[in-house]
């Protein structure tokens, strides 16, 4: 099934790991096959994984977007993900967290990427911060 991508002017998105940007009109693609594909305001800069949902987030998006290399990142996501339910006691957040485990295990890591959504969402709730998405720098889209 074909993914389109309705984009603003200027919008950046990664496509199978290059980095791509939007002229200066909106702009439509469709991509007719498998693809990684992120949008600007879900992509997260190692510097801003500063709390403990982010520090999940991360090396999910990194495996979404280097499939190959994703053993380089599980055991950091192992670790990150321990911590954090550790300290959860939101029986829907921990849910949340063991459906993202499983879809690591099947190697869904979009599906795991915008739950880890959820808990940065949840944890920005917690915590007062206004920012709403995954990075305070990145876009709408």
């Amino acid at each position: 099934m074909p993914l389109k991508l309705s984009l603003k002017p200027g919008e950046r998105f990664v496509l199978n790991g290059a980095v791509v940007q939007n002229g200066d009109r909106r702009g439509v693609l469709i991509l007719q096959n498998k693809a990684s594909v992120l949008r600007e305001k879900d992509i997260m800069q190692e510097a801003e994984a500063v709390t403990p949902a982010r520090h999940v987030y991360f090396p999910v998006m990194m495996m979404y977007l280097d499939e190959a290399g994703a053993n380089r990142y599980y055991d950091e996501f192992v670790r990150r993900l321990t911590e954090f339910m550790n300290v959860i006691g939101n029986p829907s957040v921990l849910s949340d967290c063991v459906n993202i485990s499983k879809h690591i295990m099947e190697r869904e890591y979009y599906k795991a990427l915008m739950l880890c959504r959820k808990l940065v969402d949840y944890e920005d709730e917690r915590l007062g911060n206004g920012a709403s998405g995954v990075s305070a720098g990145g876009g709408e889209g």
